[in-house]
């Protein structure tokens, strides 16, 4: 019997060596990742230097979208009419042609002509105060930003991709096309004698 009591006692004094190896593991794995966290934690100067870093951005961004705002707002002002004067040209067109067809008007419809010719006047200067400008075109070279082919023609004095006349005149809004000329291009010398 005493075999089995010294069994028995030296049995929970095994087990009691084990728990204490196995807390102290615990206790040295505790202290290593207490240590890891106060080296991951920020110093309070790199905090410091943290936050002055995101205010600087912070302030960045919206200075950039200060300056946006007021080019936009710029922008919108100078171009607010964009819309009106698009609708008022096809009006100056159907003018124009009412014009050119009085001019071979002789008598008392010569009077009508004139008068029709001192409101194109007034059309004109409305247009330049609102800084709309017509896109020159008739013998300068076809350009295909601001002009607009309808057709080319073979043309003895006008050379090869030039504009020969403008079917419909073409208007520049301050730096903006409002619409392109309708132009007839030169193809160059008629090569059938």
């Amino acid at each position: 019997m005493t075999e089995t009591t010294d069994h028995a006692d030296s049995e929970p004094a095994a087990s009691e060596t084990g728990a204490g190896e196995h807390a102290s593991f615990d206790e040295a794995v505790a202290a290593v990742e207490a240590a890891d966290a106060l080296a991951d934690e920020p110093t309070p100067a790199a905090e410091i230097e943290r936050w002055k870093d995101i205010a600087a951005r912070a302030q960045a961004d919206l200075d950039n979208y200060r300056k946006r705002m007021a080019r936009e707002k710029i922008e919108a002002v100078q171009y607010a009419n964009r819309g009106l004067l698009e609708q008022l040209l096809p009006v100056i067109d159907n003018f124009d042609m009412g014009l050119k067809a009085a001019e071979s008007a002789e008598g008392p419809a010569a009077v009508i002509l004139q008068g029709m010719a001192m409101v194109r006047k007034q059309l004109d200067d409305f247009l330049a105060e609102q800084g709309v400008e017509t896109v020159p075109s008739d013998g300068l070279a076809f350009d295909p930003n601001v002009h607009e082919a309808l057709k080319q023609e073979p043309h003895a004095s006008v050379p090869e991709g030039h504009v020969i006349h403008t079917l419909r005149r073409g208007y520049r809004l301050k730096d903006r096309l409002l619409r392109a000329a309708n132009v007839v291009v030169s193809a160059g010398p008629d090569p059938a004698p």
